[in-house]
């Protein structure tokens, strides 16, 4: 089975390559950021003591918001303690390629076994930390063979994933390598250990940890203060093409209802297509500051970083993606007490799925649903604040995932030894 993995492997290899040579943009920069890479991480690395680095790797950028947590707590209690963070995505590493509490920011190398087997040899991890749900069986495989501890950090399993179909036994016996699961529910810790895979602890979601920690911060924006005042206001954050035509007509139905749209996509190019989209007077954020607008009803977020700031100011949220690959993150409304509403593809998501059948979230298939939903919230206090406490609910007795996590990573033999 291995040598079918190793051959997927070099197939997607391939196909990105010519996706590259048509000219896709991320697979261009997916191509790119692997060149030289033996090179870059000989000279990152050849000159460092063994068994220093924690290697920590995460898909893209939703996944290093999860790692994120952990590594500022390992810095805060050992500032000394040395960080490789690796991105498989493009759109993940070229965000956050200077972060600074990594002292290393890398691809991660195709998976290969003779590859890996190479980088491993050339970094010698102390530990190896995957966020979520990135498996590399080959990187794993090369880690098992030379005793390096690997854990996997905010993991969700269910059902449905191929783990768990009767073909899959080469890939259960993948995850017997792996030295502990920390994992998002006890559902998950249920359904590994009925495929005899022990090594797993519910911890929770660092996620969690994350957003209270941007909640915490308190940041404002006096401008919209100004702007949204007295008004009930719906936040619609990461929106994409499908979701605005959805908005667009809930914006008719309420016209009472301040509007905040933030999109996935804020290119010049889509800006202008949001705002043919949506009639009545709107402004830009990045023009709120010089504007004397008193009757402006829609507000569109045109800059990068502030979103999960503005969900303080919402009464309920709609989070994007919902009839697409699947939602946004839904915590960062959450974390606030906003109930939050999205379209049906959410089941991959543990917290939407738990907030759903607790009330604290909604979703929708169709514009008179949504419009229904919005309505029940807005013309019932008592059913708004209801939801609302769920949300905060769901944060407090799920919250504290990073300690957990770091407690159990100082424990690691090869760490006790620094």
């Amino acid at each position: 089975m291995r040598w079918i993995y190793s051959f997927l492997i070099y197939i997607y290899v391939f196909v990105v390559r010519i996706v590259a040579l048509f000219g896709n943009k991320k697979a261009k920069l997916w191509i790119k950021g692997r060149q030289n890479l033996e090179s870059l991480y000989r000279a990152k690395f050849e000159h460092e003591e063994s068994d220093k680095y924690i290697w920590i790797h995460v898909s893209s950028l939703g996944e290093f918001e999860q790692g994120r947590p952990v590594i500022e707590i390992l810095k805060k209690n050992n500032p000394n303690q040395k960080i490789l963070l690796t991105f498989f995505s493009p759109s993940g590493y070229e965000i956050r390629k200077n972060y600074p509490l990594a002292d290393v920011v890398l691809y991660l190398p195709f998976d290969s076994l003779n590859k890996m087997r190479k980088f491993v040899k050339i970094v010698r991890p102390a530990l190896v930390v995957f966020v979520k749900y990135d498996f590399w069986f080959n990187f794993i495989t090369a880690c098992h063979e030379i005793n390096t501890p690997v854990i996997f950090i905010s993991a969700a399993f269910r059902k449905k994933q191929y783990f768990f179909k009767w073909w899959a036994g080469w890939f259960r016996k993948q995850l017997m390598k792996v030295t502990a699961f920390f994992v998002q529910t006890p559902d998950s810790v249920a359904l590994l250990n009925a495929h005899g895979i022990n090594q797993v602890e519910f911890a929770g979601d660092t996620r969690l940890d994350r957003v209270i920690a941007i909640r915490d911060e308190q940041r404002t924006f006096p401008a919209i203060e100004k702007l949204i005042a007295g008004r009930k206001v719906f936040v619609a954050g990461s929106t994409w093409p499908r979701d605005e035509q959805f908005l667009k007509h809930l914006t008719i139905a309420n016209p009472d209802v301040f509007f905040i749209v933030a999109p996935h996509d804020v290119s010049e190019n889509r800006l202008r297509e949001i705002e043919k989209v949506f009639g009545g007077k709107k402004i830009r954020f990045s023009q709120l500051e010089n504007s004397s607008l008193s009757d402006c009803n829609f507000l569109l977020i045109d800059s990068i970083g502030i979103l999960s700031s503005i969900y303080r100011y919402a009464t309920i949220v709609y989070i994007g993606n919902g009839f697409g690959k699947g939602i946004h993150n839904i915590l960062e409304p959450v974390v606030f007490g906003k109930p939050v509403i999205f379209g049906p593809n959410y089941s991959k998501f543990t917290e939407a799925v738990t907030l759903v059948k607790t009330g604290g979230a909604f979703s929708f298939s169709e514009s008179s649903d949504l419009e229904k939903k919005v309505a029940g919230l807005l013309g019932n206090e008592t059913t708004l604040n209801e939801a609302s406490q769920v949300c905060l609910n769901y944060v407090e007795h799920n919250k504290g995932a990073t300690d957990k996590i770091v407690n159990k990573i100082l424990e690691f033999e090869s760490f006790k030894k620094q």
